[in-house]
């Protein structure tokens, strides 16, 4: 592994184990303030910080896997073990918003009243406290290494801020206003946030598994880079996609046809040169063509480049 490799892995292991420490003393503190409450809010907070504790620990086993380097039977790295464990944790959310929203409807149905609210509102107090920290540092960690696994479970942390003042307003209106129903209802309205957050969070999980290509800005700035080397006649078949923490880039150069073998992989070097300094720790795969070669349809294959064989930044 690099150096920056090295950092990327103990960076998201770091934010794994914080949350998985995080997770278990909330767990902990709800589980008593569930049963002194009897809070249909208090009991979705529970099941989300239980369900946060397994996402927390498929998301250590993701980071772990994706970190390892490539061998013979994963030539392309592990890193889709970060989108496989962000997905684990959307489904888990997604479950936990269901069920959430049964116990809700159902305790509305029963009229069901809270009990001990002093204790509930304190264990919601230092789950905030506790999850802002762990906010923090996962910031951090994300903008260090844009991990999609750490990324979906800061997602769900951050839901939980809300989820949090929800019990304490769910508590206060049915504890000491008397206000009937305040509890199912803020445990619906809990039921309804996580699932929208697991929606919005399947997005770019989705993607990274189907291997979709970069955005197409992204793309227009690998191009310019491709573009300024002086021999290059035209670029086809340019293929992106990003695996945890890896892209990989794969085209088709057109070049001279009159070109040796020799000078051809010269010039492929300097290309590859070229776009690490632009793109550091980006896979490349190029292969040369001659100029106009035609396609198996009689279509000739290079897309000419804007700014091709200038010799800027050479």
């Amino acid at each position: 592994m690099t150096p920056d490799e090295q950092t990327r892995a103990r960076l998201t292991r770091s934010a794994a184990i914080a949350s998985i420490s995080v997770a278990l003393l909330l767990a902990t503190l709800k589980l008593w303030a569930t049963w002194r409450t009897g809070s249909t809010a208090m009991l979705g907070s529970l099941a989300d910080t239980m369900l946060d504790l397994i996402a927390s620990i498929a998301t250590l086993a993701g980071v772990w896997i994706a970190a390892m380097p490539a061998d013979r039977d994963h030539r392309f790295g592990h890193g889709k073990a970060e989108a496989l464990a962000a997905m684990v944790q959307i489904l888990l959310i997604a479950l936990s918003a269901f069920g959430i929203a049964i116990r809700a409807v159902g305790q509305w149905i029963a009229g069901a009243r809270t009990e001990a609210a002093e204790e509930g509102i304190a264990v919601s107090l230092i789950a905030i406290a506790a999850t802002f920290g762990l906010l923090a540092w996962q910031r951090h960690v994300i903008r260090r290494t844009q991990s999609v696994a750490i990324s979906t479970d800061h997602l769900h942390y951050k839901s939980d801020l809300l989820l949090n003042v929800a019990v304490i307003a769910a508590l206060v209106l049915d504890h000491f206003v008397g206000l009937v129903g305040s509890d199912p209802f803020f445990g619906l309205v809990i039921a309804l946030w996580l699932a929208w957050g697991a929606w919005r969070a399947s997005s770019d999980v989705i993607d990274e598994i189907m291997d979709r290509e970069w955005p197409e800005e992204r793309r227009q700035e690998f191009l310019a880079v491709v573009a300024k080397q002086p021999e290059l006649r035209g670029v086809h078949d340019l293929r992106t996609r990003t695996s945890g923490s890896l892209d990989f880039v794969q085209f088709h150069a057109a070049v001279d046809p009159d070109m040796t073998v020799s000078d051809a992989h010269r010039v492929m070097d300097e290309i590859e040169a070229r776009i690490e300094r632009a793109f550091p720790g980006v896979e490349v795969l190029i292969h040369p063509d001659p100029e106009g070669l035609i396609d198996e349809e009689g279509v000739a294959s290079e897309e000419l480049l804007p700014g091709a064989g200038s010799d800027e930044s050479k």
